[in-house]
């Protein structure tokens, strides 16, 4: 902190170098003294209110960061509102980090909030590194004390942390690893941003039967069962290798396509094995939504309720399915997109490349129907909902429960209780257009001896007519501007979602080119074909 206090660690004891006057010299009198800091009010004084004014704001965090500095965790801590909480974390700053002559530069503040930046040296098992970061802390009053206090977040430690991680430094918990796709291509989180939390989890998962040997790295330990986020290797370890299923080529295009639409999330795999080619998410959070996300799928759920459908004899692809201006079921009216123009002599597969809701709704009061009968085509047909896919990572395998009441209709246009991802409806699709369930998976099961999902899949009658429905959708239905300049076997079907509380329904879309399936959604996208459609005529124009 240029001429201010510095701190070394020296045997693992914390020892302090008093330099210049300067920023350090105030936490010498006022902390060290033992004064609480923050707005130099005295036990006696009454409480102040308001917000905390410019001098308040610089001298509590000269004095926070002052005796951070120095190693005090407890002292620190007390510069705050969450003292306990401050104190674990500043305490395992210093001591299972393995942190060291900190030095801290504050920046100009921005009325309450005080940027800063941090330079330290983490030390462990005879390796050292430097470390070098931005944080920022805000000054508020303390509601009892009236005391000028920083306003406690894990991230003023360091920007990453969230409430219960910890900052920890020794050997990995697993050996490092060497992503490689399907043909042999090094998968790194720098070429394929979206592609760390995944790779953070294979690590976990597969690092020790890889045959790697682990890293010496300064990470964060979260509190939940997310694998440790790497910030810092002092040693290298020995990486060992992982395959893939995924392909570069559509990983790229699945990761650029994403970009251009707020909070989406694709998958694309091959339906004659199950294999995962690419998985690619927009996201602020980290949260792989493409694989774990558990929202309404909108009207892409249509493929499923029209195998019902056939598969009970209702009506099949050129049997009746009129679409009409409205349709209720259990005291609940329920319409169409606004503009649709009914059509009362429509055929199942009229109804679907238009994707009319009052078609299908109508469709599931007919015998031998029940509430039960979709819940049934998902899990046997569609390996839907079971809760026994094992991906290779962390997944949700889709929910279809049998409703009653206004929720079974629905249910029927992917709304009500349903609920998926782009993994799951991708594979609703592959099942479709091939007839056989093959369940998604990231890496082989014979990497790890574990058991895939089993379906009984789909009649070549009820396939074939599937597959020639979502081809008519997008050569002629609401998929058509989408899948346009598209060669080869194509098919796919639109949808869109509706969640309480949003103005624009979420955007969702699965199609196939060949022998590549993809499925996309967009949260708050609009129609199917606005945003999540784009991203998966993208990923197939790539991979099919």
């Amino acid at each position: 902190m240029g001429k201010g206090v510095k701190v070394a660690v020296v045997g693992g004891v914390f020892a302090v170098m008093v330099g210049g006057a300067g920023y350090g010299a105030y936490n010498i009198v006022s902390a060290i003294g033992g004064g609480g800091g923050g707005g130099g009010s005295s036990a006696a004084d009454t409480p102040r209110s308001g917000p905390p004014d410019e001098d308040e704001v610089r001298e509590t965090t000269e004095a926070f960061l002052g005796a951070w500095e120095k190693g005090r965790a407890t002292q620190a801590a007390s510069y705050t509102n969450n003292a306990q909480d401050a104190g674990a974390l500043l305490a395992a700053y210093g001591e299972e980090a393995r942190i060291g002559r900190v030095d801290i530069t504050p920046g100009v503040p921005r009325g309450a909030t005080v940027p800063f930046t941090v330079k330290a040296t983490v030390s462990a098992d005879g390796a050292s590194k430097p470390l070098r970061y931005t944080s920022t802390l805000t000054v508020v009053r303390g509601q009892t004390t009236g005391r000028a206090l920083v306003d406690w977040e894990p991230s003023v430690v360091h920007p990453d942390l969230k409430d219960g991680d910890t900052l920890v430094t020794g050997e990995s918990a697993q050996p490092p690893i060497e992503a490689v796709d399907r043909d042999g291509t090094v998968l790194t989180r720098e070429k394929y941003p979206s592609l760390g939390p995944v790779l953070d989890t294979l690590r976990q998962k597969y690092g020790d039967k890889a045959g790697g040997s682990p890293a010496v790295e300064l990470s964060i330990r979260h509190a939940t069962d997310e694998a440790d986020t790497p910030l810092l290797t002092l040693a290298e370890g020995e990486p060992g290798k992982l395959r893939t299923t995924l392909s570069a080529g559509v990983q790229a295009a699945a990761e650029k396509a994403v970009k251009d639409f707020p909070e989406s999330s694709v998958v694309a795999l091959k339906p004659s094995t199950g294999e995962v080619l690419a998985v690619a998410n927009n996201r602020g959070d980290g949260f792989n939504a493409a694989f774990q996300g558990q929202v309404a799928p909108g009207s892409t759920m249509k493929i499923i309720t029209a195998a019902m459908l056939i598969d009970n004899g209702v009506t099949s692809m050129n049997g009746p399915a009129p679409c009409t201006d409205t349709a209720v079921w259990k005291s609940q009216t329920f319409k169409n997109l606004t503009g649709m123009e009914p059509n009362e002599g429509a055929t199942l597969a009229n109804s679907f490349l238009r994707s009319c809701n009052t078609a299908f709704i109508k469709l599931i009061d007919e015998e031998p129907v029940d509430d039960a009968s979709l819940t049934r085509e998902a899990q046997e047909r569609f390996g839907l909902g079971r809760d026994d896919w094992k991906t290779g990572i962390a997944s949700f395998d889709g929910s279809v429960p049998a409703s009653g009441g206004p929720d079974r209709a629905a249910n029927a246009i992917g709304q009500g209780q349903v609920q998926m991802n782009p993994l799951n409806m991708a594979s609703v699709t592959a099942t479709a257009v091939t007839g056989a369930f093959r369940q998604p998976y990231l890496v082989s099961p014979e990497l790890d001896g574990r058991q895939l999902a089993q379906a009984k899949g789909l009649s070549s009658e009820t396939s074939a007519q599937l597959k020639e429905m979502m081809r008519l959708t997008a050569t002629q239905g609401t998929a058509q501007k989408a899948m346009s300049g598209l060669g080869g076997d194509i098919g796919a079907k639109t949808g869109s979602a509706e969640v309480d509380g949003n103005a624009t329904s979420d955007s969702w879309f699965t199609g196939f080119r060949n022998d590549v399936a993809a499925a996309a959604m967009a949260q708050q996208g609009g129609h199917g074909g606005d945003a999540a459609g784009p991203i998966v005529a993208a990923v197939l124009r790539a991979g099919g």
